[in-house]
């Protein structure tokens, strides 16, 4: 792990304090570090949405037995992998 310092106001510490208290963190450190995971996942969120929109703006294309038959098949064989497909 590496150290990073940052510089807070007074008012921003006295929050950071409570909410360690309040939420049981075990030290600041800690408390910035789930901050960063949640804003992490919420970025991922953010991409998949627009990803998501970029294929709804895109050509239909009608799905054939054969298509779902592979959908279906990709997924058992991530299953019996234990979830390490691509």
């Amino acid at each position: 792990m590496t150290t990073m310092n940052i510089s807070l106001p007074e008012e921003m510490k006295a929050f950071i304090d409570a909410q360690i208290a309040r939420e049981g963190y075990a030290s600041a450190s800690e408390y910035v570090r789930d901050l960063i995971r949640e804003a992490q996942r919420r970025h991922a969120r953010n991409e998949l949405d627009v990803k998501l929109l970029e294929g709804l703006e895109g050509p239909a294309v009608e799905m054939t037995r054969e298509d779902w038959d592979a959908i279906r098949r990709e997924a058992l064989e991530g299953l019996r992998d234990g979830g390490s497909a691509p």
